[in-house]
């Protein structure tokens, strides 16, 4: 990889260029290359990966990436109706996986997650839409060239916290919302000059369901 300042672009053996951060982790790679940043509409997968956000508060992403197949066989493949009936005995249960990240909290926020959830999607046009109003249903391009132009928290991440919030979850505070933004793509953080940054912005512009 060539070498370069923290928070700019790296090319890496492959000769691609990419963001500073996933290094020359495998793992952390692919997940650069294949995830992060793709806009993602459906309701479920928004769930597990804002709960995984929640979990990762403390942590590093790769903490939990590391582990989140194990966080799926936990979380009943983080289909949020089998999570919101989850009892005190699978909190207890949860809290003797070595598999996850056993914090009694962030278990009981999954659950409480997965209720909020269903009363949303029963509410009105579902958990995707109602992420993605916050920003219009279209990706925030930010157009970043160095890590000093990524931001860690925005006044849409607060505003989306605050409703999270309100209807339930936990772990949701705004620093936690707006890298769950990155993530999902409602907000292209790649650099420029990244080979991901144009990709995820041309994605950005298909219509939301």
């Amino acid at each position: 990889m060539s070498t370069a300042p923290d928070g700019l672009i790296t090319t890496h053996p492959d000769g691609c260029p990419r963001c500073w951060w996933p290094g020359l982790d495998p793992t952390y790679v692919t997940y650069h290359d294949t995830e992060w940043g793709v806009p993602e509409d459906d309701s479920r997968a928004l769930y597990e990966k804002l709960i995984l956000d929640g979990f990762q508060a403390g942590l590093s992403w790769i903490t939990i990436l590391r582990r989140r197949e194990g966080f799926r066989r936990a979380f009943a493949g983080f289909e949020p109706e089998r999570v919101a009936r989850f009892t005190e005995a699978d909190v207890e249960r949860l809290m003797g996986d070595a598999g996850i990240i056993r914090n009694r909290a962030k278990i009981r926020g999954a659950i409480a997650g997965a209720q909020a959830w269903l009363a949303i999607e029963e509410a009105g046009p579902g958990f995707s839409r109602f992420l993605w109003d916050f920003c219009d249903g279209r990706p925030i391009q930010t157009n970043p060239k160095t890590r000093a132009d990524i931001a860690t928290e925005t006044e849409v991440s607060k505003k989306m916290g605050k409703a999270l919030k309100q209807n339930g979850f936990t772990f949701v505070g705004p620093t936690i919302v707006h890298a769950f933004m990155q993530a999902v793509g409602m907000v292209n953080d790649h650099l420029v000059g990244c080979h991901r940054h144009a990709v995820c912005a041309a994605l950005g512009e298909r219509p939301r369901p």
